[in-house]
């Protein structure tokens, strides 16, 4: 039983370490829904330096503030999350920072027990440890869920914009990152009046992280090869 459990944990670490560079072609979501769709999923792997700086941007905003300060978990939005919860039952508040987003879309299924929940913190651990926030935000960008049967941002950008990532706008960024929570019934292409009025609620978080200088890192990536080995420089 000890050598199966240190074969297993040696695979899944040389499977983590191969994953730094290496595109990540398919997801467990993408075999689900693929079964249930009957049709092949749309998707286009892209480096990171060939999507908009906008997106990064608009999905740190949205999604994780402190992506580049924390170590996989951020505490004090999960503290939030509890307290939010606590108050009310008519909404459930999430934590998930990107990294667990991104280990949970490579490596597990979309089930929700707390059994998963603490294999995607084990996952989240390896890729903090092992990759790069530039690679992790990478792996994200390219396998997260962007529409029905739609991978990864340069696919929604061909798919809503008839264009490719590196040139979607900020505006169109801003749709494409509202859209991620549910992105079978937004639509970035076709905005509602909510998603309309959560894009200018983005701009203004926006707005701040740029006066704080949060993400100068970001501003700085087309300038610098993006090295896997190395975190981007943060400006703290």
């Amino acid at each position: 039983m000890l050598a199966v459990l240190i074969t297993a944990a040696s695979s899944v670490l040389l499977i983590v370490y191969a994953l730094r560079t290496t595109p990540v072609s398919i997801t467990p979501l993408m075999v689900i829904n693929q079964q249930k769709s009957k049709a092949a999923p749309a998707k286009r792997w892209v480096p990171i330096d060939s999507i908009s700086l906008d997106v990064a941007r608009a999905v740190i905003a949205t999604e994780d503030n402190n992506f580049f300060y924390h170590k996989g978990f951020d505490v004090d939005a999960i503290m939030w999350a509890i307290k939010r919860n606590s108050e009310q039952s008519r909404k459930t508040y999430g934590a998930s920072t990107i990294s667990q987003q991104t280990a949970k879309n490579v490596f597990l299924p979309p089930n929700r027990t707390w059994l998963r929940k603490a294999v995607e913190a084990g996952f989240t651990v390896l890729i903090e440890a092992a990759w790069s926030k530039a690679r992790i935000m990478e792996v994200y960008l390219n396998v997260i869920e962007t529409g029905e049967n739609t991978y990864g941002v340069e696919a929604a950008a061909q798919r809503y914009f008839r264009k490719p990532a590196a040139k979607l706008s900020k505006s169109e960024s801003t749709l494409i990152a509202i859209s991620l929570p549910n992105p079978r019934r937004f639509n970035p292409a076709k905005p509602s009046p909510y998603m309309l009025q959560r894009r200018e609620q983005v701009y203004v978080i926006l707005t701040k992280m740029n006066e704080t200088g949060w993400y100068k890192n970001i501003k700085d990536i087309k300038k610098i090869k993006v090295n896997y080995l190395e975190q981007w420089p943060v400006d703290r």
